[in-house]
Parts: C-alpha cells; structure tokens; sequence
C-alpha cells in the first residue's frame, strides 16, 4: 500500500541501538510538543505531564533511576536524542478538571452557558475513582493515547522511538520529583535516530497478525 500513513507505520520501528552523535533539530522539538499537548483524552481531561530529557544533567538522572532493574534499557537514557517520561495524575479531582472546562470556555470550544453542564461529564472519571480518591488506572490509559499519537508523530518526522514500560516509577519518582510533582510516570519513550549498523531491530521485516484475524466487519 503507498499511502503515506501506512509507508510511516511500516517503516516504525522499536530501536534497540540509537547513535549518539544525532540530535533532534529544535524544528523538530516544537512539532513534538506541540503534537503532544494536541494528544486526545477522554473528556478533555489531560490528566497527565510530559518530562522532555534532553540535558545531559536530565540523562544522567534518568540513567540513575535504572540501578535496580530494566537495565536492558537503561543504555537509551543516555545514547538517545531526547526521552520523554509520560506521567499520570493519580488523584485526578474535579477542581483539576475545572481547569480543563476553563479552557474549552476560553479557546471559544465550549459555549461559557455550557459549562456548568460539560462540568457533568467528570461522572466519566468518578465512575473510576475509588473511595481514597485514586483513579489512576482512568488516567494513566489517558497517557497511552498521548503514547501512540507521539509515535506516529515521530514516524511522520522521521524520527524513530522507543516505548519503554520497562522502567522503574519509584526511583523516577525520586529522582524527578520536582518535575512529576505527584504524577506517575510509568512509561517513557526514548527519540533519536537509530545506528542502523549495530541494532540488530533494524530492517527486519513486519511481524503483524494479517488483518483478517484480527478485524471482524459486521
């Protein structure tokens, strides 16, 4: 198929080896963030924070949080380009919430008549939240949405990626606790450009289930 769309997920790949000499051009770093904060969330909750580590200060600590385990990628803190830490609010409350509604009324989305209604659909998250208040597992499937747009966005640029759930939340807690300030990051997602001749992932063919066993038309 020669669609550009299917050429950019064909091509994708997980990099398992990235080349430290290339850097993401800061052209490139503004369309990122700004595909990131475009990403989709159900009710327009955003409830989430994005750590963009590119200082060698900032790679230096994320290479600290693989000390006790998923050292098979702690190599990538420090050899990509950059490394996106994607973190979830735990507690996400309907005065967080509020502020979301505020914006749609401010951008000109949401009619200001509307909002005390639209403020209704927070039922979505309360339906998620136990009785402590924590409804992380609603959340953090927000994060994944921003994850595969990014992705995507990455493959459009060129640029290729890592998604790493294999990564230690206490330790990047600890070590970018500032940053998180209360968020989870459970998941990050390494970006660079592959030295294509030490991985080992690179060029290898697709290994995809064929449509027909996975999609059913009714």
């Amino acid at each position: 198929m020669s669609h550009q769309i299917i050429k950019d997920l064909s091509t994708r790949y997980t990099v398992k080896k990235y080349d430290t000499a290339k850097r993401i051009s800061p052209e490139d770093i503004t369309v990122i963030k700004e595909a990131i904060r475009l990403s989709a969330s159900s009710i327009n909750s955003q409830p989430w924070k994005f750590i963009l580590v590119e200082s060698d200060e900032g790679k230096q600590r994320l290479h600290d949080t693989f000390a006790n385990k998923h050292q098979f990628n702690q190599l990538h803190a420090k050899e990509a380009s950059h490394t996106l830490l994607l973190a979830y609010d735990p507690k996400f409350t309907k005065e967080k919430f509020s502020k979301r509604v505020d914006a749609e009324v401010s951008s000109g989305h949401l009619p200001a008549d509307m909002r005390d209604s639209f403020m209704g659909a927070y039922a979505f998250a309360e339906m998620n939240t136990d009785e402590n208040g924590y409804n992380g597992s609603w959340t953090k499937a927000q994060v994944y949405l921003a994850l595969g747009n990014i992705m995507h966005t990455l493959a459009r640029l060129g640029i290729a990626s890592t998604p790493m759930e294999g990564v230690d939340p206490e330790l990047i807690g600890e070590k970018f606790q500032q940053e998180l300030d209360g968020h989870i990051c459970e998941v990050a997602l390494a970006m660079g450009y592959q030295n294509a001749d030490d991985d080992w992932n690179y060029g290898l063919p697709k290994a995809r289930l064929a449509i027909e066993e996975i999609i059913e038309v009714v």
